[in-house]
């Protein structure tokens, strides 16, 4: 074995042998149980901004919080996609699938998500079908650029686009509680 070659060899084996000696002691007393992170953490990218809301569900709520929760699995997506997609629907419906509401409808607004037939998300009956309208909220989160790592408020207007923009981030430690009560049931 040529010289340089050998040394090399033996300076990767002795940063792997230290940093052992280092980090082996650190590693073998940590605790699992007691140093794992709660499983909100995991869907939370940030601590909520601002004020938050929060609201009692009754069970057609908590039945399209589980749809909702499905539609992302179904999609591929991780739980802040979940995150975002019922928070965002706390905001336009508090988790009512909202038929036409006559002179109190706003526009043409319908479903979970309060989306518009004549803005192109779909027809009447699809965007009352919660399935479907999730998943056309959660195309709509995917053309969204970095929107894994940007705030919640942020990530749903870019998507919803709404005369207040920052009202979503009020739902987002329910939404997140939510996520972490329901994505494994």
């Amino acid at each position: 074995m040529n010289t340089i070659f050998r040394k090399s060899v033996l300076s990767v084996a002795g940063l792997a042998f230290a940093g052992g000696v280092f980090a082996g002691p650190i590693a073998a007393h940590a605790n699992p149980a007691v140093d794992a992170k709660p499983a909100a953490v995991a869907v939370q990218s940030a601590k909520p901004q601002g004020d938050q809301s929060r609201i009692t569900l009754n069970d057609e709520q908590t039945a399209n919080v589980k749809a909702i929760i499905a539609a992302t699995k179904k999609a591929g997506l991780p739980e802040r996609a979940a995150v975002i997609s019922i928070a965002t629907s706390l905001q336009e419906s508090k988790l009512e699938n909202l038929g036409h509401l006559g002179d109190a409808n706003d526009h043409d607004s319908l479903g979970l998500f309060q989306q518009r037939p004549s803005s192109g998300w779909g027809t009447p009956e699809q965007i009352t079908d919660p399935e479907y309208s999730t998943t056309a909220f959660l195309k709509g989160l995917k053309q969204v650029d970095g929107w894994q790592d940007m705030p919640l408020t942020d990530a749903a207007q870019t998507v919803q686009v709404s005369a207040y923009p920052d009202a979503y981030a009020q739902w987002e430690q329910q939404a997140t509680d939510l996520v972490a009560q329901h994505w494994n049931s």
